[in-house]
């Protein structure tokens, strides 16, 4: 049985009669990037928080890393950048990186190597004496991201990483992701910007009112039927004949023919067909699900994104 590094069951919280989590049942693998999905108010920062061992569960139970949520033993080996930080803003990017691997118990001889080298990473190795009053929202989140892996984690939790950055920010954060993966750690990450979870994660869970309602293995959606547009002209009866008896589905809107097929294995034998059926083909182009579609369609129309 694979390892986990999040292993949570039934947790529950409630303030007063709201209940912020409901149900959530939870198993990361070791090693691997997750994304945890879901709509605003879904319970997302509440349900991290309960992991995290900073809001105690009002039912269920679960480990991080081996350990009951909230245990000492394991809070060295975390990393984490909340979504809404305030760190000491009177401190230098250094320092601030520093304190943070103080807490963690590295040693001052490997911090002085360490946290240069970290700057450096992010993006700030010229503005490392600087105070951190002085930075930007995107300059505070790339301190924010060389804190959370200082003491480099066993898992590491991001909560809407990319707010903030600009293009070259969201690369920096899919790399960090990418090498804590690499050697070994787990990534947990929430964050609306589904285009940046589906570059990252290996797999992702979409959640409800602090309930998990669906997971996925990245990308594992996309070995189903397959959705084709199809420019073309002169359609004739025995083409549509043809399409009707070997697609799953067949929509015609003036020149553009929507098609849903098996597989993208289907789709030379089909323009093939077309072409000895007189039509004249212009471009076939598959419509690969994305997460947003997919987010969609099991959150509903208007989930609160």
């Amino acid at each position: 049985m694979e390892e986990l590094t999040i292993d949570a069951n039934s947790l529950k919280k409630t303030y007063g009669r709201h209940a912020a989590v409901q149900d959530l049942t939870l198993h990361v693998r070791r090693g691997e990037a997750f994304g945890f999905l879901g709509p605003n108010g879904a319970g997302k920062s509440t349900s991290i928080k309960m992991l995290l061992g900073l809001v105690r569960p009002s039912g269920g139970h679960g480990l991080l890393l081996g350990h009951p949520l909230g245990s000492r033993e394991v809070r060295a080996r975390i990393g984490f950048l909340p979504e809404h930080f305030r760190f000491y803003d009177w401190l230098s990017a250094a320092e601030l990186v520093t304190f943070h691997g103080r807490l963690c118990g590295l040693a001052e001889s490997h911090l002085r190597r360490r946290v240069p080298q970290l700057l450096e990473r992010v993006g700030l190795g010229a503005q490392a004496s600087k105070q951190i009053r002085t930075f930007s929202k995107g300059m505070m989140q790339r301190v924010g991201l060389a804190q959370a892996i200082v003491n480099d984690p066993e898992i590491l939790f991001l909560d809407e990483p990319s707010s903030g950055l600009d293009p070259a920010g969201r690369k920096l954060v899919r790399d960090i992701i990418r090498k804590q993966r690499d050697r070994g750690a787990t990534v947990f990450l929430n964050s609306h910007l589904l285009g940046e979870v589906e570059k990252s994660c290996d797999r992702v869970a979409f959640i409800r009112s602090g309930e998990v309602i669906e997971e996925y293995e990245m990308n594992a959606w996309q070995n189903g039927s397959l959705e084709v547009e199809i420019r073309v002209r002169h359609l004739s009866p025995e083409a549509m004949t043809w399409l009707a008896g070997n697609t799953e589905d067949v929509r015609v809107e003036g020149d553009r023919v929507q098609v849903r097929v098996a597989s993208e294995h289907h789709l030379p034998a089909m323009v093939r067909c077309l072409v000895e059926c007189g039509a004249e083909v212009f471009s076939v182009t598959p419509q690969r699900v994305s997460l947003e579609d997919l987010f969609l369609q099991t959150m509903g129309p208007d989930p609160g994104l």
